[in-house]
């Protein structure tokens, strides 16, 4: 196929398509920051990591940083769009070639899954790849994103939905088409909605990954596994930590202390959830107060001089061994807190003076909105320093 000139293209506040050479160069600015941040110096104990959901955000951070700043072999799995004709891959299939090509540049030992993490046979390919060409597995991190599951014991199909529970929530946000700022209500959840979150982003699919590795016997001596989550401020806990969403996560956490005592039991390892800081995403952009609240929040990390994106956040994690608890905290989380400079006395008191301040008219003056939009669209590789986007590219690249 030849060339084509790439302009994005959005629906409402989706973007659907992306630009390959603007996924490339994301991965590469990445790839770059791990090498200016250093390479760890000793034996950081990790060889073998398998990460699920690798092609995007924290995900695909984790990727950069264990291969670049660790040097360990990675596996990764994701489930996204080719190209197809005229119609561009989406970003994380483009994200995905980009760091297989720098990877053999540099001669990286990278290895990628294309299909549906939740689906036994996917299991099975990871299990025989692990297998084949790894050994056993040192980390197994679970940083799945994805609207819907279908159970491959019961053959049920689930959905997740944003809702709150209890009352309905009416709050303020940021419309990324228009603007403006608005408000926005989401209804109150029935218990078919709850137990549907719960199913597609709990930790019941993590348990049934943990699960077939160990019965493979696929898993390293002291094996470690992690998953990502996210708490927030009070501000947004109506829909996030109190709502559908933040019910999933409790299953997440309560998943990680049934996972820690079995690893325990067999080969001595241990499972943890990471806090992370908030972050731009595709999905943050659907939720209500989230999108101001991130412009706002920007704006005062900015200031600050403390603001992260994935990368910086995945290289404190992996690189600050002393972040890695040995026991859990005093309330008995086993909690590793990666959001602590959001989540700041100063950085939040200053949030929530901003909070009612703005408006359609302040929005420019009193947040970084301009900056969240930015980050958000070089999500799909737009954007971008260096990117020519009037020059055609080829979008029919493949893994």
């Amino acid at each position: 196929m030849p060339k084509q000139v790439v302009k994005q293209r959005s629906r409402g506040f989706i973007c659907v398509n992306a630009h390959p050479r603007g996924c490339e160069r994301n991965v590469g600015v990445q790839i770059e920051e791990v090498a200016a941040m250093g390479h760890f110096g000793g034996d950081c104990g990790i060889r073998n990591v398998l990460v699920i959901g690798s092609s995007a955000g924290y995900g695909l951070a984790t990727r950069i940083v264990t291969t670049w700043g660790l040097g360990c072999r990675t596996l990764g799995v994701f489930l996204e769009k080719p190209p197809a004709g005229r119609r561009t891959a989406s970003a994380g299939y483009y994200n995905s070639v980009a760091l297989h090509r720098f990877a053999e540049w540099e001669g990286k030992w990278v290895r990628s899954i294309n299909g549906d993490a939740f689906s036994d046979d996917v299991k099975h390919e990871v299990s025989r790849v692990v297998a084949s060409e790894m050994g056993k597995i040192d980390l197994v991190v679970y940083s799945l994103a994805a609207p819907k599951r279908s159970n491959p014991r019961t053959g049920t199909a689930h959905a997740s939905s944003l809702r709150a529970i209890g009352d309905s929530y009416t709050g303020k946000t940021v419309d990324l088409a228009t603007s403006q700022v608005t408000t926005a209500t989401v209804a109150a959840a029935t218990q078919q909605e709850i137990d549907d979150t719960v199913a597609v982003m709990g930790g019941e699919d993590w348990q049934w990954w943990i699960d077939r590795l160990l019965d493979d016997g696929l898993l390293a001596e002291g094996a470690r596994t992690i998953a990502y989550s996210y708490y927030g401020p009070e501000l947004t806990w109506p829909i996030y930590r109190d709502g559908t969403i933040g019910a999933a996560k409790a299953h997440l956490k309560e998943t990680a202390d049934l996972l820690h005592e079995r690893l325990q039991n067999t080969v001595g390892g241990s499972a943890w959830l990471s806090v992370n800081a908030a972050v731009v995403t595709q999905a943050s952009v659907a939720i209500p107060v989230v999108p101001l609240y991130m412009s706002i929040l920007l704006r005062v990390m900015n200031q600050r001089g403390i603001q992260e994106v994935c990368i910086h956040q995945m290289h404190r994690l992996f690189f600050d061994q002393t972040r890695w608890p040995t026991e859990p905290d005093s309330e008995g989380n086993r909690l590793i807190r990666m959001d602590d400079l959001e989540m700041r006395d100063d950085v939040q008191t200053e949030v929530a003076r901003l909070w009612p301040l703005v408006d359609t008219e302040s929005l420019t003056d009193l947040t970084d909105f301009a900056y969240y939009k930015g980050e958000f669209n070089r999500l799909f590789g737009f954007d971008c320093d260096s990117v020519d986007y009037d020059l055609p590219v080829e979008t029919e690249v493949f893994l």
